[in-house]
């Protein structure tokens, strides 16, 4: 019977530090291999085999696990923070850290973090590539305010950025020099331009068959709207990797982290563990949601009446994930359903969830 190696990777942009061992813990080979795909199907080709990999979660990640996955017998990408935590030393090159890798995997001790389908990653980058676009189309629009106030034009700051209000300023404002006219037309085409890119992308999306039934369930939900459906859809992947509404709340990062000693407990500021692309749309759809919806609405009035309008929001975002992560798992629309009344006396409703 062939023995099963274990292969640790130290991956970089263009070159990844392996260590292959045996159970045991004696080295059969170590060195360095280019990133380029010729040099990669060469190296797989002298490895023995069967074998098992992990590597770290990069930048570099996904391609490079794409492509070794089919060969091996199982490949897992290590979270960095806790491998981080697990493996701190005073010695630390790539040569260490491919050894500790393989090590780790050998021991059953590496700290495994979840990689999404290769389809479900290309829409997460898409995704995240409209994010950036919008940030591109506000950067534009402020910096159309900010010449306009450093000449001391007077306008209109609720129109400015209407398509005709802006044509009619510049051919009305007065002592304007031309060449901020001119930067002002261009601050304005880029802005409609990513502004014209973003909606591209989100109507892509929404038409896409591995996500259009998800996010019509999901925007079943009053509040939700198809931005916060998007995102839980392609940063959550398969929701049934959450096994409580706890560990759902802290991949989104609306958790505190927690210090506790000889009997003694601390809660610490919100955590920075977490998806922050889901938790900045979390926390800006809970700004608005409890508009339109009354139970999130009694939510936000319960916890602002008690004199913290940030933990109101925060208690909304909270809410959200629950109503988000139960229609995800029941595979069904929102069914609210009356629970008892409370002391408050704020009748709240929860998701229907199907018999077992």
């Amino acid at each position: 019977m062939n023995s099963l190696y274990y292969l640790g990777l130290d991956v970089h942009k263009k070159t990844i530090s392996y260590c292959l061992k045996l159970v045991d813990g004696s080295i059969v080979a170590e060195g360095t291999v280019s990133t380029q795909r010729k040099s990669l199907e060469a190296w797989l080709r002298q490895l023995p085999k069967p074998w098992c990999g992990a590597m770290e979660a990069t930048l570099f990640t996904g391609w490079i696990y794409d492509f070794l996955l089919p060969h091996a017998k199982s490949l897992q990408v290590a979270h960095p923070a806790m491998l981080k935590a697990i493996s701190a030393s005073k010695k630390k090159n790539d040569k260490v850290d491919a050894r500790m890798l393989a090590d780790l995997l050998r021991c059953n001790l590496l700290p495994v973090c979840y990689m999404a389908p290769p389809e479900l990653r290309e829409l997460r980058r898409l995704l995240r590539y409209r994010s950036l676009m919008v940030r591109q189309a506000v950067r534009m629009k402020n910096k159309t305010a900010g010449l306009l106030m450093e000449v001391g034009a007077e306008y209109n700051k609720e129109k400015l950025h209407q398509a005709g209000y802006f044509r009619d300023l510049l051919e009305t404002v007065e002592e304007v020099p031309d060449s901020v006219k001119d930067l002002l037309k261009i601050s304005r085409g880029a802005a409609e331009l990513f502004d014209e890119a973003q909606r591209r992308l989100v109507q892509g999306l929404l038409r896409n068959p591995l996500l259009k039934q998800r996010v019509e369930r999901l925007r079943s939900i009053r509040g939700v709207g198809e931005i916060l459906a998007l995102t839980w859809a392609v940063e959550v992947g398969e929701p049934s990797r959450f096994p409580t509404v706890g560990h759902a709340l802290s991949y989104c990062g609306l958790t505190s982290a927690q210090i506790s000693s000889a009997g003694k407990e601390q809660r610490a500021p919100i955590s920075k563990q977490r998806n922050k692309h889901l938790q900045t749309i979390l926390i800006e759809a809970s700004k608005v949601a409890p508009l339109w919806n009354p139970q999130l609405k009694l939510v936000h009035e319960r916890e602002k009446n008690r004199g913290n309008p940030n933990r109101a929001t925060l208690a909304v975002a909270r809410k959200l994930v629950a109503y988000l992560l139960a229609v995800d798992r029941s595979g069904q629309e929102f069914q609210p359903r009356a629970i008892a009344e409370k002391e408050t006396g704020c009748l709240e409703e929860q998701v229907a969830m199907p018999a077992q």
